[in-house]
């Protein structure tokens, strides 16, 4: 502090009249004083004015030149330190444009549910941990949503962010608004409630502790939003009456003047049509005052009215009668009370969302946060990934140097795995983009295409090494693979699930700096190499001891031998500054490392030199070569060339180029291939074999269990079927002993043909039921309907259909259901298989019945006899059908005689009588009676209400 106090302003100095020199002023400290004039008190009179005067001068310019200095170096350190801020910002940003890190958040996106997540993710703004806690925090509440029985609702929820500060800066929301951000503070009090309601029904509730923990402690703004719903409507988006006294009274005396308007309008409407003045009434607004239509031949019959306005055409003028203008104007003068009361009360709601600015903030970014974590739970449902878990550096102090320092197995990159994995959703995904797979209803369903899908690779780097090197043919993974532990990196520290195997391990890296690509650039003149130096020292100059640094191609684009130099004097001195340093290189020097320094790592992708093609495996430990003849070879290059390269390969490199090294490698990574091709194959087998035991276990166990139910099953609805039919014939059974109390002689013989069909009918309906269905079917499929039999059609219901042509061969006939021809397939129809002479006396109350009623029903002489000639089918057209109805007695009985002497000989006569009083049918049956042509007549039926067939000699 007393350093500080050096560098104050000074104030300009006072003369002091008793020394006769300048004193200090008071803002100076005893320090400055003393320092300008030791032993003041001593010495003052040995010193004189223009001494002292001199003394001071000299201290003042010295404190002045000492404040500069200050000043000058503060401002370099600030300088330097912003500069490093803004080189880290650059570098950041240009390590996830090189990973793809905001296409991985847009894969995330497509799981989110609210506007707001949705546009985070799309701008590649997730959130990333700032520390390990942080991210270790964001895992736990993606592990907690992907174990959620069902999707949270955000469907209510809107970013009325831009509201709310529209309510700040103090403009007025309107109705739709406030409705807006009431329903969201609705919602999200909602989301809390479903959290607890899901823990309350789990068994163990902490599971989903890490989400229900983002919305404690929240101000849901209870009574703003009460407020808000008492006052507004937000179905209708209206202020309600109740939301104050004046308003209410406001509304009501409007009403009221609004009634007693109409009501003189319409009075004074009528008289101006009654006197011709209008073609009718006509009671309309215009200029905001109602008003009513009359001809400008008739305007004055409203004397002392107002005309308002007059039609296009002139003839018809909008008046104003004298005694509505009071009222008009009264209603004016209510419009605008009400519409100042309502701004008042909307201004009031809005003041109190401005108020409420930072509880309504921070309330929507929990629900942000609640979603993304719910979005990154169904995110790792979609891609099946596993939750990482991180080391901390004490960790790896005390790890072996053996052991793994990053242990991820079978990981695939996202952006490559994405066109294998297709969304759906039974009902979102909708979306939707929706959460859950496999436990959720609306779940998100995997595929996953094996024999296209992409590689996976293992990186495994031991706790003593710092430096990997990687290297290999080209377009054999090893960019790939440096974009794919960056991205792992970068998704753990987001709180995101990896697409592993098992429990992938990996450190806490508190920057992920990566150089891949070509950074090229004719604008700031810089060449292939230039931008990868100029990346790589703005690299160096912002890693920490927990960075992870990724370098794609490192040295090239120069001299081998001086990029050889520089790559490995920027790795031993990167194996200093950082967590982890992985490369990739097509220099071989730089495999050498390894020899010399402990912490370097060397890894190799593999290349088939059978097939010239890059497997994408990573064989750890391993030095791979690029294989560069071989492709040169395989894209069809010349021998000669082929050959001159081989020799100066063997000149350059004797030590490395030898052919019993090559041959010895390529053997042991076959053999290695052929042992891991059938450890796979065995292990599938083992599953296929224990999947199809489990099966027939299973089976076994359900076999006798199933038998039960499903005998138990078919006797409990026979039992039913049974009960039914039972249940019918009783009830036709009673409706035919009713009719028969109540119905007179010449009724009995339709009442009885009615039970008689009813009958059959159920017979039919339950036969199929009863018997086996097989010998059904294959009755069904060997029966041929002939032309005139009566036959059930499926689909009809119980009605019997007549079959009038012969079936075609394919299998189709035409059937007649009263007036309807349909063409049907034979497999449709069953027969009738009781005639309805057999169904009469199948019965014995219906025979006893016949013996009771046999003087009612026809005579023997009326029954055809054996020998006689049968009729065709009774097939109604317009040449055999009388129409009797709507005639009197004495016309029908003429027709009917015409019609019964025209008719050919063994043709069948339809006669239409209709039901009505019953007198034309009465008329028409004693007729057919008596007459000499008719052999037999059949009454209606049900398939012929109102209709009765003669047969014709």
């Amino acid at each position: 502090m007393e350093a500080f106090h050096c560098f104050m302003p000074i104030r300009k100095p006072l003369y002091h009249p008793e020394i006769k020199l300048f004193r200090p002023a008071k803002s100076w400290s005893s320090k400055i004083a003393r320092l300008i004039i030791p032993n003041l008190a001593d010495e003052r009179t040995q010193l004189n004015s223009v001494d002292a005067e001199a003394t001071v001068s000299a201290c003042y310019s010295e404190q002045k030149s000492m404040k500069s200095d200050f000043h000058v170096r503060f401002r370099r350190r600030e300088g330097e330190e912003s500069e490093r801020s803004r080189i880290e910002e650059e570098v950041r940003e240009a390590s996830e444009e090189t990973l793809e890190w905001c296409s991985v958040c847009s894969q995330v996106s497509a799981f989110a549910s609210t506007a707001a997540g949705r546009e985070v993710c799309r701008s590649g703004r997730l959130r990333v941990g700032g520390d390990q806690a942080e991210s270790q925090k964001l895992l736990d509440q993606t592990a907690a949503a992907v174990l959620l029985p069902e999707k949270l609702d955000f469907s209510d929820v809107d970013d009325v962010s831009e509201l709310v500060r529209t309510a700040v800066d103090g403009e007025v929301l309107t109705v739709r608004e406030l409705c807006a951000v009431g329903r969201s503070l609705t919602s999200a009090r909602g989301l809390l409630g479903q959290l607890v309601r899901v823990s309350s029904i789990e068994a163990s509730s902490d599971r989903y502790f890490p989400l229900a923990d983002i919305l404690q402690n929240c101000d849901f703004l209870t009574e703003l939003v009460n407020k808000m719903a008492f006052c507004l409507d937000c179905n209708l988006f209206v202020i309600l009456d109740r939301a104050s006294a004046r308003l209410a009274a406001i509304r009501l005396e409007r009403r009221q003047n609004m009634d007693k308007l109409e009501n003189l309008l319409k009075e004074e409407s009528i008289k101006v049509f009654q006197a011709g003045g209008i073609d009718s009434p006509l009671i309309t607004k215009r200029r905001t005052r109602m008003c009513i239509g009359v001809k400008s031949s008739h305007k004055s019959l409203l004397p002392e009215g107002v005309v308002l306005s007059v039609s296009s055409s002139g003839a018809t003028y909008f008046m104003e009668p004298k005694g509505a203008i009071q009222l008009n104007n009264s209603e004016v003068m209510l419009s605008n009370s009400e519409k100042a009361e309502e701004l008042a009360i909307l201004r009031i709601l809005t003041s109190e969302i401005a108020e409420s600015e930072a509880s309504i903030m921070c309330l929507m970014e929990k629900i942000l946060e609640l979603d993304l974590a719910c979005a990154r739970g169904a995110y790792a449902l979609w891609m099946d990934g596993v939750c990482p878990s991180f080391i901390d550096d004490n960790d790896r102090d005390k790890l072996n140097e053996n052991m793994l320092f990053v242990d991820i197995e079978g990981i695939h990159h996202p952006l490559l795995l994405e066109p294998f994995l297709t969304r759906s959703s039974s009902g979102l995904f909708s979306a939707v983009g929706s959460q859950k797979m496999l436990r959720m209803e609306d779940s998100i369903s995997q595929t996953r295409t094996k024999s296209e899908s992409p590689v996976p690779v293992d990186i495994k780097i031991r706790a003593s090494k710092k430096v990997v090197v990687i290297s290999g043919p080209n377009t054999g993974g090893k960019t790939a693979t440096l974009k794919t532990l960056g991205l792992a990196s970068l998704m753990s520290k987001a709180g995101m699930f990896l697409p592993a195997k098992k429990k992938p391990r990996i450190p806490w890296f508190d920057q992920i700096l990566a150089d891949i690509g070509d950074h090229q650039s004719l604008e700031h003149n810089l060449s292939t190499f230039s931008g990868h130096i100029s990346r790589i020292c703005k690299i160096i100059q912002v890693c920490t001891k927990e960075s992870l640094v990724l370098i794609d191609e490192i040295g090239s684009g120069t001299d081998p031998s001086e990029g050889v130099a520089l790559s490995s004097s920027i790795l031993q001195h990167l194996a200093e500054c950082v967590n982890l340093l992985v490369v990739t290189t097509h220099y071989a020097d730089l495999s050498l490392l390894k020899t010399t320094d402990s912490r370097f790592e060397n890894a190799a992708m593999e290349f088939c030199i059978d097939t010239l093609q890059p497997t994408y495996r990573i064989l750890w430990g391993s030095t791979g070569n690029s294989n560069a003849l071989s492709i040169a070879k395989s894209i069809g290059f010349a021998q000669e060339v082929l050959d001159r390269a081989q020799e100066w390969a063997m000149k350059l490199a004797p030590d490395k180029q030898t052919e019993w090294q090559g041959l010895l490698y390529q053997s042991l990574v076959g053999e290695r291939s052929v042992l891991e091709y059938q450890a796979k194959e065995a292990a599938s087998l083992f599953l296929d074999v224990k999947k199809l035991y489990f099966e027939i276990q299973a089976e076994a166990q359900d076999l006798s269990t199933r038998e039960m139910a499903l005998k138990a099953n078919e006797s409990r609805n026979l039992q039913q079927e049974l009960k039914s039919a039972r249940s019918e014939l009783e009830a036709v059974i009673k409706n035919f002993e009713d009719q028969i109390q109540t119905a007179n002689p010449d009724q009995f013989n339709s009442i009885l043909r009615k039970s008689e069909s009813k009958i059959a009918s159920i017979a039919a309906a339950y036969q199929s039921t009863i018997n086996d269905a097989s010998e059904e079917e294959d009755r069904n499929s060997l029966y041929t309907p002939e032309i005139g039999e009566r036959v059930y059609v499926k689909g009809f219901g119980e009605k019997v259909a007549i079959v009038i042509e012969e079936p075609t061969e394919d299998g189709i006939t035409m059937v007649q259901c009263g007036k309807i021809k349909v063409r049907v397939k034979k497999n449709d129809m069953r027969p009738v298989r009781t005639s309805t002479k057999g169904r009469a006396t199948s019965s014995g109350f219906q025979l006893r019945e016949q013996e009771q009623k046999k003087q009612f029903i026809e005579s023997p002489k009326d029954e055809p006899s054996e020998g006689e000639v049968s009729f065709g089918p009774a097939v109604r057209t317009s040449k055999n059908t009388v129409d009797l109805r709507g005639m009197r007695i004495d016309q029908a009985s003429h027709k009917l005689q015409i019609a019964i002497a025209g008719c050919k000989s063994h043709s069948v006569l339809f006669i239409i009588h209709g039901i009505g009083t019953g007198a034309v049918k009465e008329c028409a049956l004693g007729i057919l009676r008596s007459h000499p042509r008719v052999i037999r007549f059949e009454e209606e039926s049900p398939m012929n209400f109102g209709c009765t067939l003669a047969y014709i000699r």
